[in-house]
């Protein structure tokens, strides 16, 4: 009976327990307590651990590489925190050990090992200011390449990109360039999916590669440089840089940017680096950038799409914004470029004459103060078909043999042309053979006698230059 009562009575207890955990519930239940974390102790680094980081890394000084191994280990698996030379020792190591070796077993342990490796260097590491985490990816990056060749691609990419990302103009030029090649690797194995990608690397890469070849004060400027050109030619075979492709992949890109002012600006600097400034999609994303922002890049493509349609008037007024903006930025080059075009819209499709020679004169001056004379040449060019193309007299019969002087003034500018640029040689000697032949001849000069003494004429008019007679 006692039993059953004790029983009865654990049994009331619960009932009224069993109902309260039907009803609705007023505040959360608690969160089942967490079990600690437990950080992992650092490494102890003992005496013998020195010992052996002095033992490997004067081993690997004398290229004794599998000498080195087994101190090196030693330290790796014991105190991975002791050195920094850990790890870059440690990569000289397990390459020369991989090339060494013939097992496939042997050779897959020391692949992963050199990746595994670059993983450790960041935590215990990662933090260094000097080659912090950002960095160490890249080298992973490179591990990936050394030791897996094209069967890891992606994962190299990833860890190079990341690399990049991270350290930006400071990445190491290796990384910039493999990265180029791993991303362009994949592009050829996906050309419709990986094409964004392929372009957006390789900008990243040519850009700090040419901000590190002219800096002044980088010792690996020359270096850049090559490895910037190689990038370069990379990217112009790939088919990548087609404008047809481009439009394809960037067309929708500009349509869903208009507001964003730096996605349209990287899209029409990249057009303008592959020479695709006749593309419409172009001409889009110069537009909606230059009304929210106007710079030297949009104002030029609103001029190209001024010039496409026509609106030759429009192009030279974009193109004077153009070469405003861009003296702020103080690329001359750029200003140079954009007053030659304005030249010769003014020469070719306004027959503005005086307009043209003036831009010509100014693209001229500002090569000059580059110290630049190739691009000179197409200036002197354009003033000389200028000259050639003006008739400063009447159609009488004097009016007709005077107007015949401009060839001399004309020729005296391509003469010019081939001096300063010898690229133009070919042009401007066959200029000079078309319009020697318009020379005013002994008899039409001997028939004004007044107006030919001596050996010099004065062209005047809007040209206003004295010339040789021929």
């Amino acid at each position: 009976m006692k039993f059953k009562s004790l029983f009865a009575v654990v049994l009331a207890a619960a009932v009224p327990a069993l109902a309260c955990a039907k009803k609705p519930k007023k505040v959360a239940e608690e969160a089942p307590v967490a079990a600690p974390v437990v950080e992992e102790a650092e490494p102890t680094i003992t005496e013998e651990c020195v010992m052996n980081v002095s033992l490997f890394h004067e081993a690997v000084k004398n290229k004794m590489y599998a000498d080195a191994y087994g101190p090196w280990w030693e330290v790796y698996t014991t105190c991975p925190n002791a050195n920094k030379s850990i790890y870059t020792d440690g990569s000289k190591i397990v390459e020369a050990l991989y090339q060494a070796a013939s097992d496939p077993a042997e050779k897959e342990r020391l692949a992963n090992l050199a990746v595994e490796m670059q993983d450790k260097r960041i935590r215990f590491f990662g933090n260094d200011p000097k080659y912090p985490k950002a960095y160490i990816l890249g080298e992973k990056g490179l591990a990936y390449i050394d030791f897996y060749g094209e069967s890891k691609l992606a994962e190299a990419r990833e860890c190079l990109q990341q690399s990049v990302a991270g350290m930006g103009v400071q990445s190491k030029i290796m990384v910039l360039v493999k990265l180029v090649d791993v991303s362009y690797a994949l592009y050829k194995q996906d050309p419709n999916g990986k094409a964004e990608q392929f372009i957006a690397d390789y900008e990243l890469a040519s850009n700090y590669l040419g901000e590190q070849a002219s800096n002044t004060n980088n010792k690996n400027a020359e270096i850049a440089g090559k490895q910037k050109d190689y990038v370069d030619n990379i990217f112009a075979i790939s088919g990548a840089a087609d404008c047809s492709k481009l439009d394809e992949i960037y067309a929708a890109a500009v349509q869903g940017n208009l507001t964003n002012l730096d996605m349209l600006q990287k899209i029409a600097k990249l057009y303008k680096r592959v020479r695709c400034t006749e593309s419409e999609v172009y001409f889009a994303a110069c537009e909606a950038a230059h009304k929210l922002q106007p710079t030297q890049e949009s104002a030029a493509g609103c001029a190209s799409m001024a010039a496409k349609k026509g609106d030759y008037e429009q192009a030279i007024a974009y193109y004077d914004q153009a070469i405003k903006l861009a003296m702020v930025e103080d690329e001359l080059e750029d200003v140079a470029d954009y007053q030659y075009n304005a030249a010769f819209y003014c020469f070719n499709n306004l027959k503005k004459y005086p307009e043209a020679r003036k831009y010509a004169q100014a693209s001229i001056a500002t090569l000059s103060g580059l110290g630049q004379n190739k691009g000179q040449g197409r200036c002197y060019i354009i003033i000389g078909m200028c000259y050639a193309a003006t008739r400063l007299y009447g159609n009488d019969a004097k009016g007709t043999i005077l107007n015949k002087t401009v060839y001399w003034a004309a020729v005296d500018k391509f003469v010019k042309a081939k001096q300063v640029d010898p690229s133009v040689e070919a042009q401007a000697n066959e200029f000079i053979n078309s319009y020697s032949k318009y020379y005013p001849t002994k008899e039409e000069r001997f028939d004004l006698p007044g107006e030919f003494s001596g050996n010099t004429y004065y062209v005047g008019g809007w040209i206003g230059e004295s010339t040789t007679i021929r």
